[in-house]
């Protein structure tokens, strides 16, 4: 379907800049970010592949928090700085 449409200039520059980075043409650029903007993610009929998550075998015991495994150590070091530093100074 063929229609005119008012592009905000800023709009207009991103989508312009877009199509020019991807190599992709202008009208392509637009139907994406609308089909996007709208919740459609894909053309009609079109099929996207699967996404498949393959897992492994971690070595982590189970209710170990990976994201605060170096916490301890880093709170060590801290506690050692500040020993060191508020230590009273053996030179008198």
């Amino acid at each position: 379907m063929r229609t005119t449409l008012t592009l905000d200039n800023d709009l207009a520059e991103r989508l312009r800049h877009a199509a020019q980075r991807d190599g992709r043409p202008f009208k392509q650029i637009v139907n994406e970010t609308l089909r996007a903007g709208l919740g459609l993610r894909d053309k009609p009929g079109r099929r996207k592949e699967r996404f498949v998550l393959r897992t492994f075998r971690s070595r982590l015991k189970a209710g170990i928090d990976e994201t605060k495994l170096n916490q301890l150590a880093d709170q060590l070091e801290v506690e050692s700085f500040l020993a060191e530093t508020l230590k009273p100074s053996s030179r008198a």
